[in-house]
């Protein structure tokens, strides 16, 4: 619990995986990624409830050898590639709900393919949620100068360039540009409200954390390749 209110964490691990196959068990410095959620869940205190939302029974056993509980499988409607997070956060919720006979106050995203979490990092997003009244907190990284939105570029179907915002022709330094940030995946947080009532997982009000340290988001194999860099630079520091 957080201010007397229920946490329940979902860790959100389908079978499919159209650029990595069986994406959320590959291993991260020898373990899986949804291990790797699981023991940061495990650490942070204010959890009450920490489940995975799967619908492959290897990746259930995965989990659950790794502190989650897999009292469910997800159905078959949810388990697309298109899928929203909505879509799996409310189906998580009220199943859990069901079964557990309570009601969850907040519910953590911990996506798997989001190996640099720790469980500080979880600790500080729920506890920005709660004392700053939001409905829902993402956290998010800066995004590199040369990835900002007035930098790039369109080519039509002539071939021909131009700028995809043309206030990008006024750029002419870096320290021009305010800075924007991307979704990292560390984690989500939301009220049951901001699930259940908005029906988003971005609320009226929706706060951020910013996540200083360079961490690795996996959708392609150059992407497992960066996060066991980072892996092996943090264990040796």
């Amino acid at each position: 619990m957080i201010d007397n209110r229920r946490v329940l964490a979902v860790v959100p691990a389908r079978g499919g995986s159209k650029g990595i196959k069986l994406k959320n068990i590959r291993t991260i410095g020898g373990i899986p990624l949804v291990a790797l959620a699981g023991v940061a869940a495990s650490k942070v205190t204010t959890i009450d409830r920490a489940v995975v939302s799967t619908d492959h029974d290897a990746i259930a056993r995965v989990a659950e050898d790794a502190g989650l509980a897999a009292p469910f499988r997800r159905p078959e409607s949810l388990s697309g590639d298109k899928v929203a997070d909505w879509d799996v956060l409310q189906h998580a919720l009220l199943t859990m709900e069901e079964i557990d006979q309570t009601q969850y106050d907040i519910i953590a995203m911990l996506q798997p393919t989001s190996p640099g979490r720790t469980a500080g990092h979880v600790e500080t997003t729920l506890r920005h949620l709660v004392d700053g009244g939001f409905d829902a907190v993402w956290t998010v990284s800066q995004t590199d100068s040369k990835g900002h939105p007035l930098k790039q570029l369109v080519v039509d179907d002539d071939g021909r360039l131009d700028y995809y915002d043309p206030r990008g022709a006024t750029i002419i330094a870096r320290q021009q540009l305010t800075p924007v940030y991307h979704r990292n995946g560390i984690a989500y947080v939301f009220t049951r409200d901001c699930i259940l009532g908005q029906k988003t997982i971005k609320g009226v009000r929706t706060g951020a954390v910013i996540i200083e340290e360079v961490v690795a988001n996996i959708d392609t194999e150059l992407d497992v390749e960066w996060a066991e860099f980072l892996a092996r630079r943090g264990a040796g520091t």
